[in-house]
């Protein structure tokens, strides 16, 4: 079975119509820093850590959660759903285990990602399979704001209110050092991240593709706001799409689920 590009899919929600927000170009590096602007938009992204949970989401350790996925081609659902669950060590620890018997397992340790089933464990593909994931991760709304708003020279832009996912928003971009950038859509009313979006070129037809990501159905889980409802666009089409059913924080984690030589049958209980 040909599970990756599936789990691929779960890497943290209704489907939002608007344009993908601008990001500024990463060879761009002469925007003005206004000092003003900056502080409107730090103002933004610090009530919307508090909205997640403040502390609490800033310092989780470990998140377990479990729900159903689809995948999309070209727009289209091309899957009758996957039943996963997740266990994530933050910052690069990740165990999805997928079927009603959780007998397909995809483990990733920083840079490296396997597939693990009774016939046993093999590497991801480098371009097919890990390296959308290794880039989906850099970006994602956890490490953004855990990481990347604590790194020197990260640049904030506050760019007005814009309607995200169908909801008027506060529209952030964060840039760092390496001219990297994400904007960020929050919830005027909830504060609440709604949508994420960056961009990158593709090293081989050198296109600029853009990725969003839409969050939903916000409930709280020990104190951390979390999106029960997921969905990843790419290039403005559905591309995949998940839904929790439960969601925890701080579950001590046996660190042999992230062993990709321990196999579906060696795993304990969790």
């Amino acid at each position: 079975m040909r599970y990756a590009l599936t789990v691929l899919l779960l890497t943290a929600l209704v489907f939002g119509q608007s344009a993908p927000a601008p990001v500024p170009s990463q060879s761009s590096t002469s925007i003005p820093v206004d000092q003003e602007n900056a502080r409107k938009a730090k103002a933004i992204i610090d009530q919307g850590i508090q909205a997640l949970g403040g502390s609490t989401y800033l310092n989780w350790k470990t998140q377990t959660t479990e729900g159903r996925a689809y995948s999309f081609h070209r727009g289209e659902a091309n899957s009758v759903g996957t039943q996963f669950w997740r266990f994530r060590e933050f910052p690069d620890k990740e165990r999805i285990e997928l079927t009603p018997k959780r007998d397909v397992i995809e483990i990733f340790d920083g840079d490296k990602g396997y597939e693990v089933t009774w016939r046993g464990s093999r590497s991801l593909e480098q371009k097919q399979e890990l390296d959308p994931y290794v880039r989906r991760h850099h970006y994602s709304l956890d490490i953004v704001l855990r990481t990347w708003l604590n790194q020197p020279g990260v640049a904030l832009f506050y760019e007005g209110q814009k309607v995200a996912a169908q909801k008027e928003t506060d529209q952030v971009t964060i840039m760092n050092a390496q001219n990297e950038a994400v904007t960020l859509n929050f919830d005027l009313e909830t504060h609440l991240p709604v949508r994420k979006s960056f961009s990158w070129r593709d090293p081989t037809d050198k296109q600029r593709n853009v990725e969003e990501e839409i969050f939903d159905n916000y409930r709280q889980a020990e104190g951390i706001m979390t999106p029960y409802d997921y969905t990843r666009l790419f290039n403005g089409e559905m591309s995949a799409q998940s839904f929790l059913t439960a969601a925890n924080y701080n579950v001590p984690l046996d660190p042999r689920l992230f062993d990709p030589h321990s196999g579906p049958d060696k795993k304990k209980k969790h």
